[in-house]
């Protein structure tokens, strides 16, 4: 099974821009799909943005225009752009991905918006 690290939460203040990665251990051009989460505190865990097999695309509406998912796959490595941020973006982010048939998770990023 892949593992999953991401890295690049931080504090940025309302209106600034972050850009998350996840390194994958193997590698993720097969991948059915890679997703990244995010749970804020005393909230459910809920989808952000979608990458699928064919690249096309998904975006939850609270991040469209806002966000951008993207991976490289000589490096092995999903990312999500985050610009334009908001209070409401605070939350620990989860990148996800089916690969070879199994299901991986990172263990999470804390996103902090504030200033």
């Amino acid at each position: 099974q892949v593992q999953l690290v991401e890295s690049g939460g931080g504090l940025v203040q309302p209106g600034g821009t972050l850009k998350l990665s996840c390194a994958a251990s193997g590698r993720i051009d097969n991948a059915a799909l890679l997703s990244w989460y995010r749970q804020a505190s005393g909230h459910q865990r809920d989808v952000v943005a979608t990458l699928f097999s064919n690249g096309a695309t998904n975006y939850a509406e609270s991040v469209k225009g806002r966000f951008t998912i993207s991976r490289d796959n000589t490096k092995n490595i999903l990312y999500l752009q985050m610009n334009e941020m908001k209070a409401e973006d605070t939350a620990v982010y989860y990148c996800n991905g089916i690969i070879d048939g199994a299901i991986s998770w990172g263990q999470g990023t804390q996103v902090t918006v504030s200033s």
